[in-house]
């Protein structure tokens, strides 16, 4: 794949139209955190199809393994389909507010599609559906205070067995979408009295206003305003075993490292997102920015600049073509894939947007020209779902064969 197909522009120009329309006048108000992005995301969904075509597909799967046929294992729905539909939202979403993808991407992407790979039919049905179409809101709770990129061995949240329930106690921080989460897919340890390190990891759906379950309010960051981040307190909160999901292969280790996957590959076009954004901010502010009486894209350190940055939009939408045409293959990538696509994408959209900021100069740094809230978006991207270190190692293991 080298271009996107005649089909995929006329998503990509409808996306963007809604884009104009929905988002844009919105931007201040979701940047400053004062409007959850919520609203906006049903309103896409239902401008677009994507929560009707989420009920029917998931009706098919459910109709499917209650009958004992396989599942289909591509998307959370389970209702395959290109990857390019779903790259090409990202991409143009990420080009005005990143935060939204972030959003979507943890509700549907995490939430739902832990609960759909893992869940029983009835869980599925208790619980999937309503994420699927983003009529309520999930959330995907791994990360604590205390573990940081450590998340299994590092965890401290802890079930224990009282009778046919479990008592869930613990905390977890920086949760996407925790603040107003409906559903919270919670990650911990079955407190047998093993080592910390080698119990098992349970993994438990819960629902908001559960007794003993406390959402914080939003936390202020440096940016990625436009999604929503909290912490949760559980406090002896009482979970029937109807919502701890089925460990399946490799347990909740191997549940969560699957999505890990799923997310580092996504954060590939969200970079793509911001360095495209980037790159035609700058082009067009080297033309019309004058210096000396001449545009300063005249300059050759200016065109250095833009060089740089087109190099990169080449690469990283590279990347994404490849997991386009993976996903059509019927291939997902390697964790150390998708991590090696995280770590350049990742960096290469924080410098092009630092570029684009100094370019800018002092303009660069003030909210109206856009580019400054791109740097600070662009900053989480090396840091959420798993730090650039992470990445690192999980790429470094598999070329050792560990």
């Amino acid at each position: 794949m080298i271009e996107w197909s005649d089909e995929d522009l006329m998503i990509r120009d409808a996306v963007r139209d809604w884009i104009d329309a929905k988002v844009r006048p919105n931007l201040d108000a979701l940047d400053a955190g004062e409007l959850p992005p919520y609203d906006l995301i049903r309103d896409l969904y239902r401008t677009f199809g994507m929560d009707e075509l989420a009920r029917s597909s998931f009706a098919k799967r459910l109709e499917r393994e209650r009958s004992g046929a396989a599942a289909e294992s591509e998307g959370a729905g389970g209702g395959g389909g290109d990857a390019a539909f779903s790259m090409l939202p990202i991409i143009e979403l990420c080009k005005v507010a990143p935060g939204i993808v972030s959003a979507m991407g943890v509700s549907f992407g995490l939430a739902a599609g832990t609960i759909m790979k893992r869940g029983t039919p009835e869980q599925k049905e208790r619980w999937g559906l309503d994420l699927l179409t983003m009529d309520k809101v999930g959330a995907w709770a791994i990360t604590e205070p205390n573990s940081g990129s450590d998340a299994f061995g590092g965890m401290q949240a802890t079930a224990r067995k009282d009778g046919d329930d479990y008592v869930i106690n613990g905390g977890k921080t920086f949760i996407t979408n925790g603040p107003y989460a409906d559903t919270i897919v919670f990650y911990c340890k079955l407190d047998d009295g093993r080592p910390p390190r080698d119990r098992e990891i349970l993994t438990f759906v819960l629902d908001a206003g559960m007794p003993g379950l406390e959402q914080s309010r939003p936390l202020r960051k440096m940016g990625l305003h436009s999604s929503p981040t909290g912490e949760l307190f559980l406090s002896d909160v009482r979970a029937g075993a109807d919502r701890l999901l089925p460990a399946g292969a490799g347990g909740g280790r191997e549940s969560a490292r699957q999505n890990f996957v799923t997310e580092r590959a996504g954060v590939a076009a969200m970079s793509l997102g911001v360095i495209e954004e980037c790159l035609r901010l700058s082009v067009d502010y080297a033309r019309r920015r004058e210096l000396w009486g001449q545009r300063i894209g005249d300059f050759q350190l200016i065109q250095l600049k833009l060089a740089r940055m087109e190099v990169a939009r080449i690469n990283v939408r590279n990347l994404v073509f490849r997991h386009v045409e993976m996903s059509r293959a019927g291939r997902t990538p390697t964790l150390a894939e998708a991590s090696a696509m995280k770590l350049y994408a990742a960096q290469a959209a924080s410098e092009v947007a630092m570029e684009a900021v100094q370019l800018f100069g002092g303009n660069g740094y003030m909210s109206e020209y856009r580019v400054e809230q791109l740097a600070r978006d662009a900053k989480s991207f090396q840091i959420y779902a798993g730090t650039d270190e992470i990445q690192v190692t999980h790429i470094a293991r598999d070329l050792l064969g560990r």
